[in-house]
């Protein structure tokens, strides 16, 4: 890694099981795209992310909402501003992305509260769900007309849309895009490429084309791991490469996922492997994909 890059991880999570209540880490224990994930059904609180991330050069960080209860979404905004109002979390994390049902009667004042919180950037919701469990399919948000219009709510706030979706999602999201020129988007964890047989990757391909076609879209490299549990850099190389020959340096950005992707590698390894497939680009591109892009989308 070039010696003094400064990183800002675009995508980590926090949470504290004695804190807060965060239901697929506890009760509800169902279908994961990332299969058994045992070993992170314990506490992963700021001393252990600064632990994970010692020797690197780690600035600032995005926190996506971490699936906390869906019917107190705003508890985990206020427990996380106040670890970054302390004097010792060095503003860490510095973005907070918050969960919202765009569909629910009351979203506009969910809005509200998170947006009394100074580091809240976006909104993340989940919309690949229906795909995990082929046996229980359920609707898409992106297939109801409600949510779609209140997606919109979001440029009144000053927010942006973490957009998480499967590839056999992307035709339709990058419609949803379109329809929301104004909103910055932000796909998230490389498109998920779940499928790596022939048909799966020009899936991918193709959607990925599609969403960077449009300019309010940029690309989070975070969250191969989920896919591939034994991962090598050659494995990585094509997603990260690809992606980044789509979107371009200047809309694609580094994450970790951690600490989901804990359970396939450490934290330094995973940069160093980002770091090794950029290795050939100029410093202003790998000054872009592992820090500026992050600073100006999510303005920290």
């Amino acid at each position: 890694m070039r010696e003094g890059l400064a990183i800002i991880d675009c995508h980590h999570h926090l949470w504290d099981l004695r804190a807060n209540y965060y239901p697929w880490l506890t009760d509800r224990i169902g279908m994961q795209v990332c299969g058994d994930y045992a070993a992170i059904r314990k506490n992963y609180l700021l001393a252990d992310f600064f632990r994970d991330g010692a020797g690197l050069r780690l600035v600032k960080s995005v926190h996506v909402q971490a699936e906390h209860d869906h019917a107190d979404p705003v508890r985990e905004t206020r427990w996380l501003q106040a670890i970054a109002d302390r004097p010792e979390s060095r503003g860490f994390p510095h973005a907070i992305v918050a969960y919202a049902d765009l569909a629910a009667p009351g979203v506009e004042g969910v809005l509200e509260a998170h947006c009394q919180f100074r580091n809240v950037r976006g909104i993340r919701q989940l919309l690949h769900e229906g795909f995990l469990d082929p046996a229980h399919p359920h609707p898409s948000p992106l297939e109801d007309p409600t949510w779609r219009e209140n997606l919109g709510r979001l440029r009144r706030f000053g927010l942006s849309f973490d957009l998480q979706v499967f590839p056999q999602q992307m035709l339709q999201a990058a419609s949803l895009v379109r329809e929301h020129p104004s909103l910055q988007f932000i796909l998230v964890h490389t498109g998920q490429p779940i499928r790596r047989d022939a048909d799966g990757l020009e899936q991918w391909r193709r959607g990925m084309r599609d969403l960077a076609a449009c300019p309010n879209v940029c690309a989070k490299i975070s969250g191969l791991g989920m896919f591939d549990r034994q991962w090598t850099v050659g494995s990585l190389r094509p997603f990260v490469l690809d992606t980044i020959d789509f979107f371009g340096p200047a809309r694609c950005m580094f994450g970790s996922n951690f600490p989901v992707d804990s359970m396939m590698s450490t934290y330094r390894n995973l940069w160093q492997a980002y770091a090794t497939l950029t290795a050939a680009f100029s410093g202003d591109e790998q000054r872009m994909l592992f820090a500026e892009t992050a600073q100006r989308v999510y303005r920290l």
